[in-house]
This record gives structure tokens, sequence and C-alpha cells, in this order.
């Protein structure tokens, strides 16, 4: 692995969840108004996905009072919090540019159904990486439970030796 490589493998985020274009998602994006800062929640279709590695970006589009808004947000920029995937779409195409001129029930996406098979695998997956996950916070946990007995353990020894 290059210098370059290392370096950018630092600021790649891993807890994105995995979502395609046509998915209908939930973006929790950082905004700053003056030294107060809050979340807010953009949500709609991904019209499209771009490039690769830390440079991937995504392009959301939503109808708002009517008229049509696209934001287009960098998967792994320290702004955006979290991405949640909201409903899984079924298209056939990587760019639906074609979007933009529809209205109405032309606009809509259909939902992707899966078999019973798929969705047990789904379910198995989820619960991998929820246990996974579990395991990484009691690790964590213990971690800091470990780092706190020897600092307390230092505590006494230290009065003992002032006392004299």
């Amino acid at each position: 692995m290059n210098v370059m490589q290392s370096i950018v493998q630092d600021y790649l985020k891993t807890d994105i969840p995995a979502f395609n274009v046509g998915d209908t998602v939930r973006v929790h994006i950082k905004i700053k108004e003056g030294s107060r800062e809050r979340i807010q929640v953009f949500e709609g279709f991904v019209l499209k996905k771009q490039n690769g590695g830390i440079s991937e970006t995504f392009t959301v589009r939503r109808i708002a009072s009517g008229v049509g808004v696209e934001k287009t947000f960098p998967i792994h920029s320290p702004l955006v919090e979290k991405i949640e995937v909201v409903r899984r779409g079924d298209v056939r195409r990587a760019k639906l540019h074609y979007m933009r001129e529809r209205t109405g029930k032309s606009a809509k996406i259909k939902a992707k159904e899966y078999s019973e098979e798929q969705l047990a695998a789904i379910a198995e997956a989820k619960a991998a990486a929820d246990a996974e996950a579990a395991a990484k916070a009691a690790e964590a946990e213990k971690a800091a439970a470990e780092a706190e007995v020897p600092a307390e353990a230092d505590a006494p020894a230290a009065e003992e030796k002032t006392e004299e």
C-alpha cells in the first residue's frame, strides 16, 4: 500500500449501508448556523452514484412544494451523519436522469420484491452485523473498564506514600 492509499484509508467511512440507484434514502446532514450545529434530514430517491473511493458521491432527488430538488452528497464527508435506506427500488438504469421530466404516477419507482430465501439471508446478515456490533461495544467497554482499574489501583499507593 502506498502512502496516498494509507492516508485516504483513514478518512473512509465503514458504517455506510449498501444502497443503489432507485432506493429511497434518508440522509442526515450536519448544518452549522453560527455557533449552533443541528442535523437536517433530506429524504428522496437516489438519482445517481458517481466515482469511487474517497471521492464517491450520490445524488438524491425529492419533490418539495411541487418543485424538484436535487442534492449531491459525498459519501465519506464528515458532514454526512448517517444514511438510512427507507425502501429498495427496482430500476434497470445506472442513472435515472429521465425521472426529472416525469411527474405523478409515471415518476414512481417500483419497490424491489424479495423471495423468502433472500429475506431470510438478509435477516441473517443483519443479525450477524448486530451481534458483531454488540461484541465490539462490549470489547470497548471492557477495555475502558480495564483502563480505569489501574488508575484506581495507583491512587491508594500514592496516598500511602504521602502519609509516611
